[in-house]
């Protein structure tokens, strides 16, 4: 886990949670642009991916560890004493929506992007056949084959980032199997989520989510205060995207009224 530190005198703390297959490495636009607006940001890789693992090796680990690691950086997050929220992108939504529906923490709001609830790209292979191969055989090898482009139509960011060593989309049967488990119970809301302010950001053209669900989740949950942007012609990846300065102005407006609504006098 890393934490940067705000440039000015800092008002809150954004906790960014990234998504599967990436690393912290992917969001160094969104790290700063937060920091020049005053937050703290804290992030780390999640367990088995980033730096510090092997290239290559395909993604096994229990959805339990993605969970205790988002503790550990909220955990960090609280000891600052200032508003805490969440930014979380796609497994990473999923993954904030299912821990803050089971634990109970003093999040004073979230932005999520494209939650992983169901998903339009599959691996090549069959998921009628997928279903059982975890059964016989959870070790082997599965590509998801999700490619920068599917991700984001951002020149910029695809010509950084298609050389990136760290960004595997390969995994084992049996996670993938427990993937499937696991978006399931965000999208049927097993455990309550908090009724704490939401924006909900999600791409017009998506190409990795099911936009249709996410809409679903949201209408379904009871909160006081939430927001919902469809962002026309944008693709997975929100914050990547040619639009991500408006998308950030608007998250960050989001945050500030918040902040005003807890008592904070935001400037």
């Amino acid at each position: 886990m890393w934490k940067w530190e705000a440039k000015g005198q800092a008002k809150a703390v954004i906790v960014i949670i990234h998504s599967a297959y990436e690393n912290h490495l992917r969001y160094a636009w969104q790290i700063e642009q937060w920091r020049t607006a005053d937050f703290h940001v804290i992030m780390g890789d999640l367990p088995g991916h980033g730096k510090g693992t092997e290239i290559g090796e395909p993604h096994a680990v229990a959805f339990k560890e993605y969970e205790k690691s988002l503790k550990y950086s909220i955990r960090a997050a609280l000891e600052h004493g200032l508003p805490v929220f969440i930014a979380a992108h796609g497994l990473g939504a999923t993954i904030a929506m299912n821990f803050l529906s089971k634990y109970s923490h003093p999040i004073a709001g979230a932005v999520l992007t494209s939650p992983w609830l169901r998903l339009v790209k599959t691996p090549s292979k069959l998921p009628a056949a997928l279903s059982g191969l975890h059964k016989f055989a959870p070790g082997v090898n599965i590509d998801h084959n999700l490619r920068i482009e599917d991700l984001t139509r951002n020149p910029e960011v695809i010509e950084q980032e298609k050389e990136d060593p760290y960004y595997n989309t390969h995994v084992t049967a049996g996670w993938y199997h427990e993937l499937q488990n696991y978006m399931k119970q965000a999208a049927l809301g097993i455990g309550k989520f908090p009724d704490i302010p939401l924006f909900l950001h999600i791409g017009e053209v998506d190409q990795v989510a099911d936009k249709e669900v996410s809409k679903r989740w949201i209408r379904q949950q009871d909160l006081t205060e939430f927001s919902y942007k469809e962002w026309k012609q944008c693709r997975h990846d929100i914050f990547q995207e040619p639009e991500r300065e408006d998308v950030f102005v608007s998250s960050h407006l989001f945050l500030q009224n918040v902040m005003r609504s807890l008592g904070y006098v935001v400037t």
